[in-house]
């Protein structure tokens, strides 16, 4: 530490009441209890001038060795220490749930919710003064934030980056978007074996998140959007020295979040959730976000809507040229100026006065910021889309709503009367989608159902329903897809998702029957079964609500108790703010 640091840190503890830091409790007292605790810290050959009078500083840590977006986190955990100490805190690190979306079945989604009860109790039942909370491969972000959203007790975010840009002969490469699209090509007799070997070796070039714009990437813009983060962190590559020079200094912020006593209640309001919209629309974000963003909302008590989404992309502007909407990948995002760059040119449509954990306002996150690169960070004259980047329909088939990345859909589709092909959950879908006696055509609907929270359970990423192989042999790469699932940030295709009511809870999608007519009209936000409201009725009423399988367990608790796709997928009972609550028993 230099002399400066030092200084600063001295200054900083000599300032400050320690009796007022909420680890004060477990080792201030002078009672049996208290001297519990000091003799197990003693007992792992922690001395009193380690901790006493210092900030205690937890890290949530995510790492794993089934997970390639965290497999670097460990490292990062001693950096991040390394700018604890530098400030004159004292570092714990406590392992919590790791979500790796590659390798978890059926979908990491069903225990976004797990995660998000860890840390709430984690951070609730601990002497943590302050959090740093290190994650994101997709659920681990939303998970680690609405826990601390809900335990409010100061945090800060370190996103765990992006990997770098993969290469494939003398083609770039993106995690997830080129795969999809190799895939297809593979399945249309169009890519020998040897080739996607090749690009399953390269593809996924180091360690850290998907370097398309899908969820990960997307969740840490919106982390950094409501402001916990350091300025400009959502978009540093996981293995560059800037990176470890990041941890360092989010340690060193988790420092004076916790003398400070800033807790997410101080920075969350319903500006900050508007940002974070705004700010998901203009990069061309997952759709996955917009469940997480309504449940973080409702946790904190701001309680935004599909509505408020719909009503921001009309104006907004898609800026980023990024996978799959655009061209580019996050590390050239990051060198063209990163999201500080790209909100310069949103002034308007922000609002610049919102707190970030640092203390500062968004206004100053944005001063100094350059736009290096203009084909990756558009001008606003000469956009990717001049709006609706992510739009939210409604109608007979959807009445709670339903979303649709018309970005990364294809244009002529976004008006479209088909014939319906039902499949009436993922099973079928496996064993028929390819079938040569499949009765489908390009002009067809693919419905796929028992998709949705309670239906899979989960609500996984089966929402980028395959293309028949007998089409992809014809040439057609996209065609209309419905269901109540999601699917990944790094998907793309004229897919409609987060259809509300699902299926499995008697939602208008459960009644669909193959050859049925649907009619999609993004442009007017509608999404229409073709039948009339007495069919409709006669339907609902033959319908019958299929037994859940989960009888035990986690699984069975978010049977029992998880919401809708348009309410955020959280349990109705963690809903709403309840700041700050302690345990009473010292």
């Amino acid at each position: 530490m230099s002399h400066e640091s030092r200084s600063n840190a001295d200054a900083r503890s000599g300032d400050r009441d320690p009796s007022l830091l909420r680890s004060h409790r477990w080792f201030g007292p002078d009672d049996l209890r208290s001297f519990g605790h000091r003799s197990r810290l003693k007992g792992m050959g922690i001395d009193d001038a380690d901790y006493r009078g210092r900030p205690v500083i937890g890290l949530l840590n995510t790492w794993s060795d089934l997970s390639t977006c965290h497999s670097h986190l460990r490292e990062r955990a001693e950096e991040v220490k390394r700018g604890v100490l530098q400030m004159g805190g004292f570092p714990v690190e406590v392992p919590v749930l790791s979500l790796s979306e590659m390798l978890m079945k059926p979908t990491t989604m069903l225990y976004r919710n797990l995660l998000a009860m860890e840390t709430e109790e984690v951070l609730r039942s601990h002497p943590i003064d302050a959090a740093v909370l290190m994650g994101g491969c997709d659920k681990t972000v939303p998970g680690l934030l609405m826990g601390a959203i809900s335990a409010d007790i100061p945090s800060v975010f370190l996103p765990a980056g992006p990997m770098l840009n993969a290469r494939w002969r003398d083609v770039t490469l993106g995690s997830g978007t080129d795969a999809w699209k190799y895939w297809a090509e593979r399945c249309a007799g169009n890519l020998c074996d040897g080739d996607w070997t090749e690009i399953e070796n390269c593809i996924a070039r180091s360690a850290g998140t998907c370097m398309t714009m899908g969820t990960a990437s997307t969740m840490a813009c919106i982390a950094e959007a409501l402001g916990f983060t350091l300025p400009g962190a959502s978009s540093v590559p996981a293995v560059v020295a800037e990176h470890s020079r990041l941890a360092v200094a989010t340690g060193r912020m988790a420092v004076e979040i916790a003398w400070e006593d800033r807790k997410p209640c101080s920075i969350l309001s319903r500006e900050s959730f508007e940002n974070a919209m705004t700010t998901q629309l203009a990069i061309g974000g997952s759709t996955n976000a917009i469940v997480h963003m309504i449940a973080m909302s409702r946790r904190s008590g701001q309680r935004i809507a599909l509505e408020d989404y719909d009503r921001l992309s009309q104006r907004v502007p898609v800026l980023l040229n990024l996978r799959p909407s655009g061209k580019y990948l996050m590390e050239d995002f990051h060198h063209a100026g990163g999201l500080p760059a790209l909100w310069s040119r949103l002034q308007d449509l922000l609002h610049l006065d919102a707190r970030s954990i640092d203390g500062k306002t968004l206004r100053a996150s944005i001063d100094g910021a350059r736009i290096i690169d203009e084909d990756v960070i558009r001008p606003r004259n000469n956009p990717v889309y001049a709006n609706g980047g992510t739009c939210v329909l409604r109608g007979n088939l959807a009445p709670m709503g339903c979303v649709i990345k018309s970005s990364a859909s294809t244009e002529q589709l976004l008006q479209h009367r088909g014939r319906a092909v039902v499949f009436e959950n993922y099973a079928d879908l496996k064993k028929r989608i390819h079938s040569p006696d499949l009765d489908v055509t390009a002009d067809s609907v693919l419905v796929l159902k028992s998709g949705g929270p309670m239906g899979a359970p989960g609500f996984p990423e089966w929402g980028m329903l395959p293309i028949p192989e007998k089409l992809l042999k014809q040439g057609v790469r996209d065609m209309v897809r419905i269901s109540d699932a999601r699917m990944s940030g790094t998907s793309y295709g004229t897919c409609v998702l987060h259809i509300s009511p699902e299926s499995s809870s008697g939602g208008p999608l459960a009644l669909v029957r193959e050859g049925d007519t649907i009619e999609l009209d993004v442009p007017n936000r509608r999404l229409e079964l073709c039948i009339s409201p007495e069919e409709m009725e006669q339907r609902r009423s033959a319908w019958k609500a299929p037994v859940s399988a989960a009888t035990r367990g986690y699984t069975y608790l978010y049977s029992q108790h998880v919401t809708q796709a348009h309410e955020g997928c959280d349990f109705d009972f963690l809903e709403g703010h309840d700041s700050g609550k302690e345990p009473d028993i010292f």
